[in-house]
């Protein structure tokens, strides 16, 4: 009997994601593993449609924006007038990483350039839209006590983690 995806398994997956217009936002062809039921790796309905499953199968799953990425947080965004950006900050994907007053750190990429004014943003990309995840079941195996206690899967020098 081949072995399924239940709580405590570690499982490698492939997948693709779609933004809302269709097009492709990611693909992994290299496996990343997760384990099953840490609650931590994957969105909870991606991981509710893989109980059960085989290597080999396939699921496409749909995600709404509150099952997703969410909503635009508005807090996530500040704009500079352009005379008080660098240089190398006046172009439309241009990514800087900003800390606030207790370390955290937060990445924010310019999304508009207009009138004067830079616009950073750190909401995902996809926020507010509604996605497909279509993963694919490469691999899975028993979760080891260290694994289980920890809530991740060790470190396989082939296949990086889900993040």
């Amino acid at each position: 009997m081949a072995e399924t995806v239940t709580q405590g398994k570690v499982v490698s997956i492939t997948y693709t994601l779609k933004g809302e217009d269709g097009k492709l936002f990611e693909y992994r062809d290299v496996p990343v593993n997760y384990l099953h039921g840490s609650g931590s790796d994957l969105f909870p309905k991606v991981e509710q449609a893989l109980i059960g499953k085989s290597v080999g199968d396939r699921v496409n799953v749909v995600l709404s924006p509150d099952e997703g990425f969410g909503e635009r947080d508005p807090n996530l965004q500040f704009k500079n007038a352009l005379f008080d950006v660098p240089e190398d900050y006046r172009r439309i994907g241009a990514e800087i990483e900003a800390r606030n007053e207790v370390g955290e750190s937060r990445t924010f990429f310019v999304t508009q350039i207009e009138d004067g004014t830079v616009t950073f943003d750190a909401n995902h990309p996809l926020v507010g839209q509604t996605v497909e995840f279509i993963v694919r079941i490469v691999g899975i195996r028993q979760a080891s006590d260290q694994e289980l206690q920890r809530g991740t899967p060790d470190a396989d020098p082939g296949l990086p983690f889900l993040m």
